[in-house]
């Protein structure tokens, strides 16, 4: 019985030590992470919306009644005086969970890029949606709703699905037009 209760607390010793180390760990490394993921999406505003020299974030308020969903951050972009456009981060669900994208539209209602950021989908299959050959599709397209074919060239309107991944097609075609719904809202 008395070596229950040490092996017991011996073992609860080394789980209590590991926590501490951790926790400390997460301490020291947290500031870190957050410059790291800021000056990432600092450079997918400036990917998708190239012609913008300094952005600022929009109020929620001004866009959260549009109805879109996925939208997490909205940011006006401009160049000195003259407002460019905006960058909308939209986080749809895909196949494998939540995909991050970085929309540019500019203010004369054209998309200017997509970049497709964090996202678990398949390798080889949902995650070419990072791929210039299927983001690419998007940029010059109206800032109007969108939809995905499977098969033969895509039209005015339309993406061509990644072969083998419609889910994960559809999901970041759905957070575009999310963000085309926040631009009109917030173009009125």
């Amino acid at each position: 019985m008395n070596s229950m209760f040490k092996i017991g607390g011996t073992l609860f010793a080394f789980c209590a030590v590991s926590a501490l180390l951790l926790a400390g760990t997460d301490q020291i490394t947290a500031p870190m992470i957050e410059q790291r993921n800021e000056k990432a999406n600092n450079e997918a505003r400036v990917q998708v919306l190239p012609e913008a020299k300094e952005f600022k974030e929009v109020e929620s308020s001004s866009y959260k009644s549009a109805g879109a969903a996925t939208i997490s951050e909205v940011f006006e972009g401009s160049n000195g005086s003259d407002e460019v456009g905006y960058t909308i981060k939209s986080k749809p669900s895909g196949y494998g969970g939540e995909i991050e994208l970085t929309i540019g539209i500019s203010k004369d209602g054209k998309i200017t890029g997509v970049n497709v950021g964090n996202n678990t989908e398949t390798p080889g299959l949902g995650a070419k949606a990072a791929d210039p050959a299927f983001s690419d599709q998007y940029k010059d397209k109206d800032a109007k709703e969108l939809e995905v074919i499977k098969s033969g060239s895509p039209g005015e309107n339309e993406i061509k699905a990644i072969s083998g991944a419609t889910i994960t097609s559809k999901a970041v075609t759905s957070g575009v037009n999310d963000a085309v719904m926040v631009f009109e809202a917030l173009s009125k």
